[in-house]
């Protein structure tokens, strides 16, 4: 299912990317190969894996909103930057947030996108 909003909760262990409509929300979780990204070279194959899977998972979609504790939804952010530009052009926020369940992610997006489509002048109803 492809939508007009995604909304991507990430660490370096993994990245839950819940794609939704009105009536639908669809979820994807997406796993990281290593436990701990960054922390040594070889991990460095294993982070581009597994930020290429996200990519991938949100292809197509409209607007994205990255959310997570940490640094790995800005490092995901700057390697969609060089490497899928069509994605990272999607991506329309970055916001810190600690471990919400899928529920509470897509009630924050809804938010989020209802403010942010009004400010664009975008008329979808998240």
């Amino acid at each position: 299912m492809t939508t007009f909003h995604a909304v991507v909760w990430m660490d370096h262990q993994g990245a839950h990317v819940l794609q939704f409509d009105e009536d639908h929300v669809q979820t994807q979780l997406v796993k990281a190969h290593s436990h701990h990204l960054r922390h040594h070279a070889s991990d460095a194959r294993a982070e581009r894996e597994f930020f290429e899977a996200v990519a991938q998972a949100v292809t197509g979609v409209q607007e994205v909103l990255l959310v997570g504790p940490g640094q790995a939804r800005d490092e995901f952010r700057k390697f969609c930057v060089e490497r899928h530009a069509a994605v990272a052009g999607h991506i329309v926020d970055s916001l810190p947030a600690d471990h919400p369940t899928d529920h509470q992610l897509v009630a924050l997006a809804r938010k989020f996108f209802a403010k942010y489509d009004l400010m664009a002048a975008t008329t979808t109803v998240a």
